[in-house]
């Protein structure tokens, strides 16, 4: 990765080369990226799936190759797996809007932790408005890390989903997501992972990870905005509904009826960012040439050097200083 590769950091901000540290809330476009975009209308821009033109099928090519691409990212299953969707917070919207019609009722509860972005907090908490469910947080041991022995007591026969974040988008703090993953399964309460911080700077398989869902943004990880991903197990994708109706979702429509199309198209409704996604593929491409573990080797060796620096300075507190990052 380097810093001719960013359009951007060209640009002189108060007189001086530009230095940009807010990368946990978007990151800045690798020149590929951007070419991508400019190439998806300047070429082959139509509609997915709906025509039979040149243009149509090169632009549907593009689409599930991306999707393709992103499977291989998270070593899903299978692309049926992969549901493109506006970002994260969508994803987590999506989710709280299918999994809770189907699956949640009065009484029932709801899992988060203090760490959570309140992306992942808000949708659970009208989930449980609409239903007459709880919501319930796994509270931080001193070290600001999570209280493993509290979400012990926090599970219950009443808990329907966990919902967590796998890195804090505040601390940095790479959470055990396979223990929590373990501990609800066992009492047989599904997962959701917020992989929004930690896709773009770990190899995650969720296969192995277990995970029942994964929610990501693209433009966290050099991609465009407007993109995101949820990832579900197909057993938990095929018995939960549409979470939103029209266009592509649907196989057979009448007044009388309306049939789902097959996964993973049941959860696109309407045109899909195709373009997006495209883009995104290149950036995953820009990744994976760059080598996740190289990039997670860097990112600790910073963090270390910069609590050493840090630390040196009287007046400065670092939280959750020596924690795997």
């Amino acid at each position: 990765m380097r810093r001719e590769d960013f359009p951007i950091l060209n640009e002189k901000v108060h007189g001086r080369a530009l230095v940009y540290l807010d990368n946990a809330a978007t990151t800045q476009k690798p020149q590929v990226v951007i070419d991508a975009i400019a190439e998806a209308y300047g070429k082959w821009n139509a509609n997915v799936h709906r025509g039979v033109h040149h243009l149509s099928q090169v632009a549907t090519k593009n689409h599930e190759e991306a999707r393709k691409k992103v499977a291989e990212l998270l070593h899903a299953h299978s692309e049926e797996e992969i549901i493109f969707t506006k970002g994260t917070t969508d994803s987590i919207n999506m989710l709280a809007r299918s999994f809770g019609d189907a699956m949640v009722k009065e009484g029932d509860e709801i899992i988060v932790s203090q760490l959570e972005h309140h992306s992942n907090i808000v949708p659970w908490q009208m989930l449980c408005e609409r239903k007459g469910a709880v919501l319930k947080v796994i509270p931080l041991r001193e070290d600001l890390s999570l209280d493993i022995e509290a979400f012990k007591g926090l599970l219950s026969e009443k808990t329907r989903l966990v919902s967590v974040a796998q890195v804090s988008n505040v601390l940095g703090i790479v959470n055990p997501v396979e223990e929590i993953i373990r501990l609800a399964h066992a009492r047989g309460v599904a997962v959701c992972v917020d992989g929004a911080q930690s896709v773009p700077h770990l190899a995650v398989d969720v296969q192995e990870m277990d995970c029942d869902f994964l929610v990501m943004s693209a433009h966290k990880m050099y991609g465009p905005t407007g993109l995101g991903v949820l990832y579900g197990k197909k057993e938990w994708l095929d018995k939960l509904p549409p979470a939103e109706g029209g266009g592509e979702m649907i196989e057979h429509v009448s007044f009388e009826k309306t049939t789902y199309n097959v996964l993973p198209y049941k959860f696109e409704a309407g045109t899909p960012n195709y373009v997006g996604s495209y883009a995104f593929g290149k950036a995953i491409d820009y990744l994976q040439a760059i080598g996740l573990e190289h990039i997670a080797t860097h990112e600790h060796a910073l963090a270390e050097y910069m609590e050493q620096q840090l630390s040196q300075i009287s007046q400065v507190h670092v939280y959750a200083a020596g924690q795997k990052k």
